[in-house]
């Protein structure tokens, strides 16, 4: 079964790179989201779970969020490919950076909402996806974003609707390298591969059997 969800976002993202190289639109219903701003009153927080298409998805409904970015982090290797990535040779996991608006909405509250996203209880491993490349983690930017980070994980063991422990991992972040244009807003341009993908990987019924009502979905 794994194979099988695992072949599927072979062929989604094959079928993505290929309308990129002849540039052809993939979704022109799909509204732009807005660009990221530049200020110095912004913020920016690194979260891994497993599929960077999701975790995009996922964070661009919270209000407070300006804007994601699909990427790597977490390895070695300098400028890493998508396929370098998916090789687990690099270290990188798939993650995404996100710029938000600390007046909006606090990083407390981001990594709150990043919890009832994922499979906290699996690693190297979110729902159909296996493999170091998705881990989950949280890569905090400075020693006060590891603080709220490792606090919060202490609090979600007490309080957790769920018997596992959780072995995501809080830690500082490295280089976070954005992944190829493709991968940017998949779930904006490529709207029915994303939702074929979504729903045969089992994310949303895992995270409906693990979190219940407090899923993020």
């Amino acid at each position: 079964m794994a194979y099988k969800h695992g072949l599927l976002r072979l062929l989604c993202v094959a079928s993505a790179m290929l309308a990129a190289s002849f540039s052809l639109p993939t979704a022109a219903q799909a509204p732009p989201k807005p660009a990221a701003a530049t200020s110095l009153s912004l913020a920016k927080a690194v979260f891994a779970g497993g599929c960077f298409w999701c975790v995009e998805s996922d964070f661009d409904k919270l209000g407070g969020v300006i804007s994601t970015t699909s990427g790597y982090t977490g390895g070695k290797t300098l400028n890493p490919t998508y396929e370098q990535v998916s090789s687990n040779a690099t270290g990188h996991a798939e993650a995404v950076e996100i710029v938000f608006d600390p007046a909006k909405v606090s990083y407390e509250r981001l990594v709150q909402h990043f919890w009832r996203t994922i499979d906290p209880t699996t690693k190297d491993r979110q729902f159909c996806d296996s493999g170091s490349p998705y881990r989950s983690a949280i890569f905090a930017l400075d020693a006060e974003q590891l603080k709220i980070a490792t606090d919060s994980r202490a609090a979600l063991e007490k309080s957790k609707p769920f018997k596992e422990p959780v072995v995501t991992e809080v830690l500082l972040a490295s280089r976070f390298y954005p992944a190829e244009e493709y991968h940017q807003d998949y779930y904006l341009k490529n709207p029915v591969r994303y939702k074929l993908y979504r729903t045969g990987c089992g994310r949303d019924a895992r995270l409906k059997q693990l979190w219940g009502a407090q899923a993020a979905l």
